[in-house]
């Protein structure tokens, strides 16, 4: 019913802009879809049913495989010239985050581009609640790391903030307010009744925030959502941020920063290692990478630009030097922030940074800044920082012991968890996120594409970053008959059905992440 609603935004804005058709579209799939979801609502209201946390579990899994199905209906009717596969698969990356897309900017009208950033934005949405109310519990998606050993769940041992301390016990422990702590369809809508106003609330304050600073109102819409939800749908063929300039990146930049850790969303408590913020391992680590890779690339940049500069020693160094070299540092900060949350926007100064030292994009940086990942229960993709984390601190230790073997480490019960259990499960989960890249490589290599190409393809959609696959100067993506071998890289569009949906799984997958998707599988899981 939610995209059904959601529908109507841009039935509205294609009838403000003439465009009727597209209007058209969109209102008739909002009217069928609040039909079907009426039925299936009055056939299921006579005989209600407890959810149980595994059928939570298969009801988000098929929604982020069956759901786009649905919302690809307008998309497939106001562009004539693509199929209903077509339009799945761009639901299915705007849903899952990856941001990929089959069609060039300029080729698709705008309703179409507010619809792919709506779908994308609903998708991190649905992420941030879906993480709390149906991973938490089942301890996957990242909880597994900080959660209590013997089986318990802090989070949702805590009363919730509108329940009165002062009410006798027998009111906490009656069958209403248990059901309410236990029924994971009420938690799904106590999360997202917390999450949704600060998610929203964000959203329109960047929005706001980029039409001041001088970008169109699409764009601006487009980047708002694309950067709470991360995933870095823009309607521009270029860099998003033409118009706005340094001033909007910086507004971007901060708004990147909800991606890198839980706390700033409701219901991140049990992934506190610590009170204070300022010593959050997830923000820490984040920064000290985003200022490593920074200076490594504008170091690149700097001694590219002196060999440069001494084959024109007729050359002096000018002012404007000097403004490429910052331009060329403020790029590396924001890309490689962009590219940490898998958003994979690029600055607008990077292509001056690239001329300034006539050297590529640093393609490989970027795809390990995406498999790293962002924050743990957060819009952003990859393996997460909290799982690195836990394993440098596993490394430190060994290495401690190695000289001390006697050695006792400090930090508290939450640190030795970390160095411990939660290291052991980060390796675990490392281990399965790379076999999942390998056999996605495979899959994809199959199809009579480069192996280096298939391997860019995989990362992007594990990852959820699908500009990854743009921002690496690629191989030719296709041998076989008919001088395919020798094309340019053609994007996703040239790839074949059996290809987009390998995909379109990894996407799945990646956004769902890999341990949840075998939960499904183990015994234990069904006995629940």
């Amino acid at each position: 019913m939610i995209a059904a609603l959601a529908m109507l935004i841009p039935a509205v804005y294609a009838s403000s802009i003439d465009e009727d058709a597209i209007a058209r579209n969109f209102f008739y799939s909002a009217l069928l879809c609040l039909t079907f979801s009426g039925m299936v609502g009055l056939a299921t209201a006579a005989n209600p049913k407890r959810q149980q946390a595994r059928n939570m579990l298969l009801t988000c899994v098929a929604a982020v495989a069956l759901l786009p199905a649905i919302l690809a209906f307008p998309f497939a009717e106001s562009l004539p010239d693509t199929g209903l596969f077509n339009a799945w698969w761009e639901m299915v990356s705007s849903l899952t985050t990856t941001g990929a897309s089959l069609y060039s900017a300029d080729l698709l009208p705008a309703p179409l581009h507010l619809w792919r950033a709506l779908v994308g934005w609903m998708g991190g949405l649905f992420m941030l609640v879906a993480a709390v109310a149906i991973l938490a519990p089942l301890r996957v998606g990242g909880f597994e790391i900080m959660s209590s050993p013997y089986g318990r769940n802090e989070q949702f041992e805590r009363l919730p903030e509108s329940a009165d301390p002062r009410q006798p016990v027998s009111h906490l422990s009656s069958p209403a307010f248990q059901t309410e702590l236990t029924d994971p369809a009420y938690r799904l809508i106590r999360a997202g009744r917390d999450v949704f106003p600060i998610y929203a609330g964000l959203t329109l304050a960047l929005w706001l925030l980029l039409l001041l600073l001088g970008d169109d109102s699409l764009v601006a819409l487009c980047r708002a959502l694309g950067t709470l939800s991360t995933s870095g749908i823009t309607p521009t063929l270029g860099p998003a941020g033409e118009d706005s300039g340094v001033l909007g990146e910086m507004a971007v930049f901060l708004f990147l920063i909800p991606a890198l850790s839980r706390r700033f969303w409701p219901g991140g408590g049990e992934l506190r290692a610590t009170e204070r913020m300022i010593r959050d391992p997830e923000l820490r680590f984040a920064a000290g990478v985003v200022i490593l890779v920074a200076l490594v690339l504008f170091a690149r940049h700097y001694f590219a630009s002196i060999d440069v500069s001494a084959d024109n020693p007729e050359t002096p160094l000018l002012l404007a030097d000097i403004q490429m070299g910052l331009s060329a540092l403020w790029g590396g900060l924001f890309s490689a922030l962009s590219y940490l949350t898998t958003t994979g926007w690029s600055s607008v100064d990077w292509q001056g940074a690239r001329a300034w030292s006539g050297l590529s994009s640093p393609g490989l940086i970027f795809a390990g800044l995406a498999i790293m990942g962002g924050g743990v229960a957060t819009t952003a993709g990859g393996v997460k920082l909290l799982r690195i984390y836990a394993l440098a601190r596993h490394g430190e230790r060994e290495m401690e012991r190695i000289i001390h073997p006697s050695s006792v480490a400090g930090g508290g019960r939450m640190a030795r968890r970390l160095r411990r259990e939660g290291a052991y499960l980060a390796f675990i989960f490392f281990m399965l996120f790379a076999i999942s890249i390998a056999v996605t490589v495979i899959l994809v290599s199959i199809q009579q594409i480069e192996f280096e190409t298939a391997t860019i393809l995989s990362i992007a959609a594990l990852t959820n970053t699908g500009p990854l696959a743009s921002a690496i100067p690629l191989t030719p993506a296709f041998e076989g008959t008919a001088g395919v071998a020798s094309a340019p890289w053609e994007g996703w569009s040239g790839l074949s059905v059996m290809t987009k949906s390998v995909l379109a799984g990894a996407m799945v997958v990646g956004r769902l992440e890999i341990l949840a998707i075998l939960a499904l599988f183990t015994p234990d899981f069904w006995r629940r």
